[in-house]
């Protein structure tokens, strides 16, 4: 499978995996290559819609890549908060929204001692390899489920090599 062909022949990309997998690194160089306005997704504050947001955006027009999303929201907010502020509901519903972008959603996944050393050469820390490995999990159960109603594209960055920028 080739990134690049994929990006060329769709509207809408969503990018999503554990922090430190490649997600800003391949949003960047598919960006530049292929015209994506690129939406990154910091923490929404809690009083706000977050579905709401991703329904706003994914509404407007133009080629849009996802450098995370509503999906992590399944992930990590479970892990951190003991809940999501999106229900399953909302997370189909928005998934079917970037399919009728013509979009795919990109599931990209590491071994968690792999993700762990390269958020350690990044960022000079990194959670512990028992936190890693239950987020990479909680993707892995999220993307599953999600695959019922969207594309899901699984790509394993370990031996990766991200498109170069122009």
């Amino acid at each position: 499978m080739n990134l690049d062909d994929l990006a060329g022949s769709h509207q809408t990309l969503v990018l999503e995996g554990c922090d430190g997998v490649g997600k800003s690194t391949l949003a960047n160089a598919l960006a530049t290559r292929h015209g994506f306005q690129v939406v990154h997704s910091p923490r929404t504050p809690d009083h706000l819609d977050l579905a709401g947001r991703y329904r706003t955006i994914l509404a407007g027009s133009g080629r849009i890549l996802f450098d995370r999303c509503f999906i992590s929201e399944l992930v990590y907010g479970p892990l951190h908060r003991g809940r999501a502020r999106i229900t399953w509901s909302q997370a189909i519903d928005l998934a079917e929204t970037v399919m009728d972008r013509s979009g795919i959603l990109i599931h990209l996944t590491a071994p968690p001692a792999l993700i762990r050393q390269r958020l350690f050469a990044r960022d000079g820390a990194a959670a512990d390899l028992e936190e890693i490995t239950a987020l990479a999990t909680g993707y892995d159960r999220v993307f599953s489920t999600l695959a019922y109603y969207a594309r899901v594209i699984t790509v394993d960055t370990t031996t990766f090599e991200f498109p170069p920028t122009r």
